[in-house]
């Protein structure tokens, strides 16, 4: 019993954060299956069933709030469900730790570029009149769908800051969009692995805690994406891009002593502290200045 309200309480964790900033919930949960010893197939497999429940919670919640760009999620779910699909169904047999730690220094150097661009930019950034073309949603959707199901997360790590590195969306658009078309991905992936490993390899009561967790958290990060500022919520995102794959690289490549992972770590959060604080402090003076300019 202790065991599920652990499960429960990281389920919320989990869709706070990925409803909030549109990437982390499969990561997370799917690393704390694997922890308990549960094979990766499987610990995917569950997690997928249990983000059925969770981005259809999710997504209904950014509609309401108005966070979600329709027409992109047309354009995404479709070859998102067929990478997912694809990808759960050969599992077992896909090399997909060999490709991870390029998409992760990718991912790093993107995370760079989004912090610092929101950090520093312009907050006002957006091309109202534009959308993501179809030339890069479609093989977007692909991929990220196909990563997302073999390694049990990688639909918002690659959707989001892709998508924010550009100028076409609102920051919470991305967001809610990217959350919302995940549930088409959690369909599509949990169907591949119902036929490829069969519901008696899920982990039921693990799912059930995980979904009860996401579901109270979905409402409550769709409106924090609702209420945060543009330029907060990229360098929350940037951040959070940076550490997550630093921790990939330092596990994957070995010329870096293990001794220096808890400094470079230390050093990579207090980066990310010291942004949100700047980000902060340049929100107090942009309203400071629009009050006294009334």
């Amino acid at each position: 019993m202790k065991k599920l309200i652990v499960f429960s309480l990281i389920g919320f964790a989990a869709q706070l954060v990925d409803g909030s900033l549109g990437m982390a919930y499969g990561v997370t949960s799917t690393s704390l299956l694997l922890l308990f010893g549960i094979a990766p197939a499987v610990a995917s497999a569950s997690v997928h069933m249990a983000e059925v429940v969770t981005t259809a919670a999710s997504g209904i919640s950014h509609l309401k709030f108005g966070n979600v760009d329709k027409t992109v999620v047309k354009k995404l779910v479709i070859p998102g469900s067929i990478g997912a699909f694809t990808g759960a169904c050969f599992l077992s047999n896909l090399p997909g730790d060999l490709a991870k730690p390029y998409i992760a220094a990718f991912l790093f150097v993107l995370g760079i570029y989004v912090l610092s661009r929101f950090l520093f930019g312009d907050e006002n950034r957006v091309k109202s009149d534009k959308k993501p073309p179809s030339r890069l949603l479609i093989p977007l959707g692909l991929v990220a769908g196909f990563a997302d199901s073999t390694g049990g997360g990688g639909w918002g790590p690659l959707s989001t800051p892709i998508l924010l590195s550009r100028n076409e969306m609102e920051t919470r658009k991305v967001i809610g969009t990217v959350d919302t078309s995940e549930f088409a991905i959690a369909v599509s992936a949990t169907l591949g692995f119902l036929i490829s490993l069969g519901p008696e390899n899920f982990h039921w009561p693990w799912m059930a805690a995980l979904m009860a967790g996401g579901i109270i958290a979905a409402p409550i990060a769709a409106w924090l994406v609702r209420i945060i500022p543009s330029r907060l919520l990229g360098v929350l995102v940037g951040g959070l891009i940076i550490v997550t794959n630093a921790k990939t690289l330092l596990n994957t490549f070995g010329w870096i002593p293990v001794s220096w992972h808890a400094s470079i770590y230390g050093f990579l959060y207090l980066v990310w502290a010291g942004s949100v604080a700047l980000a902060v402090r340049k929100l107090i003076i942009s309203r400071k200045r629009a009050f006294l300019s009334q």
